[in-house]
Formats: structure tokens, C-alpha cells, sequence
């Protein structure tokens, strides 16, 4: 997608960034990719053998390419979770594909990154207790299902609830929200849950789906959200973690705004607050 490439081009233009703070992902091994996803999927998967009607679920046609950009996105989020550890924050550029399931891809979702990082940091012992913040306007669908019997990692989506995907997941917490809701309402709902799951479920670590598909220029949304709005949401968000000594890993997930311009700077919002919480 066009904003991988210019969310980075954007914060290097502005001074925000410099080169030396952006790294690459190394390679995925397949045995991280087993922790989330079911063999005899991957093996489909990385064969190019989904049949046609698993590709039109996935909203991709298959091909070496996209397995390939797809690996290098997982890589990154499992990259950015050792390196919020570290700096209590890393943001990867791609991710948030929380559609992917154990055993399928969904909504231009081939394979679940923040399932992938959550395992990786579980088997290795660097956190404990896992809390995901899925504030896409979509349903953490397949990340609910991956975790749902998994007590150390707590998922909570707040989503719209009479968008994609029509049958919901059953996450640790939904917080379902109807079409046009507005900024006054949106932000109450999340400063309402957030401190109090934060104190609940007591992470050691936490996982950002940042989407930016809220806003009111969204093609997919059905929100009335601004981007003014959407910035004070990473705010709480990241400023709580930061609070709370909780490091956090952010992935971008969706933005689908006919002008690039609305989602790039409402991206480029959650780096810009990172910056100016831990930099």
C-alpha cells in the first residue's frame, strides 16, 4: 500500500524522524508463524494453493509478492515488540492485520501480526500478561479467536457494529459502537474502559491496532470521528502506557479516506505523540 512507504517519507520531511530510527524487519521463521496459524494453512499459503474462493475471502489475488510483503509486516511487528521493550515504544509502519485466523485469511488479512508478536514475546518469556487495544473500526475478528482461550493475553475491540465482518468474534471485551457515532461519544467510551482494563487485567505489555479507518473521511467507516479525535485516542492510549511503564507496540491497521493526504497525516499523528511521550 502507498502509505508504507510515505507515513516514513512524510516524518523524515517534517524533522520528526531521522533515517537512523527506522529499521528493517529481519526474516520470519516458520516456526513463529506455527504459534498462530495451522500447518496445513501456512503450507497452502506459502505453496500459492488457497483456492479461489480463500482468495476472494482474503480480498487478494495470491501471489509470491504478497506472501512475501505479508512475511516481512509479521517480522516487523515481532521486531517492534523487542524494540518497545527496550524504548517503551515501536510503531511498525504496516501491521494491525487482525482478520487472519488460525486457519484462514479474511479481509486483506493473510496472517495475524499481533497474535504473532504476543507469542513470540510469551515463549520468550519477556511478557507475562498481554493486553491488545484493537481500535480499528473493525472487529479484531481473527486475533479474538486466536486468543480466546488463552488467559494471558486479554483482547478488547471497540469496533463499529454494523460493519465488516457481519458474524463478530468474541473478544475478552467488546465495546460495539453504532454508525455516526461522534467524537464526544467515542473518546467518553474509551476513557471510560481503557484505565479500568489497564488496572483489571495489569499488562506487561500491549499491543496497539491503530486504524486509522475511524474517520469521518473514511470510504469504510460509517463513523463521524475527526482527525483531531482520532489524535486524542492515541493519546490516551499511548499516554497511559507510558504512565502505567507498559511498553507498547503500535501497528497501523486500516485507513481507507479517498484523499492519502487524511490518512498519512492521521498515521503520522501516532508517531508524532510517541515522539513527544518517550522522546
Amino acid at each position: 500500500m502507498l502509505k508504507y512507504e510515505l507515513i516514513p517519507e512524510q516524518l523524515i520531511h517534517e524533522g520528526s524522524i531521522s533515517q537512523n530510527q527506522i529499521f528493517s524487519p529481519g526474516s520470519l521463521s516458520e516456526s513463529s508463524i506455527l504459534f498462530a496459524h495451522d500447518f496445513e494453512y501456512w503450507n497452502k499459503l506459502k505453496s500459492l494453493n488457497l483456492t479461489p474462493a480463500e482468495q476472494r475471502k482474503t480480498g487478494f489475488p495470491l501471489s509470491q509478492q504478497l506472501i512475501d510483503r505479508e512475511i516481512t509486516i509479521m517480522q516487523g511487528t515481532i521486531d517492534c515488540s523487542e524494540y518497545a521493550i527496550i524504548n517503551g515504544v515501536a510503531l511498525n509502519v504496516a501491521g494491525g492485520t487482525h482478520h487472519a485466523f488460525r486457519d484462514r485469511g479474511e479481509g486483506f488479512c493473510l496472517l495475524n501480526d499481533i497474535a504473532l508478536g504476543a507469542y513470540h514475546l510469551l515463549n520468550t518469556k519477556k511478557a507475562n500478561k498481554i493486553l491488545v487495544v484493537d481500535l480499528d473500526v473493525h472487529q479484531g475478528n481473527g486475533t479474538a479467536s486466536i486468543f480466546q482461550n488463552n488467559d494471558r493475553v486479554f483482547t478488547f475491540s471497540m469496533h463499529g457494529a454494523n460493519n465488516y465482518p457481519l458474524h463478530k468474534e468474541i473478544s475478552d471485551l467488546d465495546i460495539p459502537l453504532p454508525d455516526k457515532v461522534d467524537d464526544k461519544t467515542y473518546l467518553a467510551q474509551l476513557a471510560f474502559h481503557l484505565p479500568r482494563l489497564i488496572e483489571l487485567v495489569e499488562p506487561d505489555f500491549v499491543f496497539y491496532q491503530c486504524g486509522v479507518d475511524i474517520l469521518a473521511t473514511d470510504a469504510l467507516g460509517r463513523f463521524n470521528i475527526s482527525k483531531q479525535a482520532c489524535k486524542e485516542r492515541d493519546l490516551m492510549v499511548l499516554s497511559l502506557c507510558h504512565q502505567n511503564k507498559i511498553p507498547v507496540c503500535c501497528v497501523m491497521g486500516g485507513g481507507y479516506s479517498p484523499d492519502i493526504r487524511d490518512i498519512v497525516d492521521a498515521h503520522c499523528n501516532t508517531f508524532r505523540i510517541a515522539l513527544e511521550l518517550y522522546c
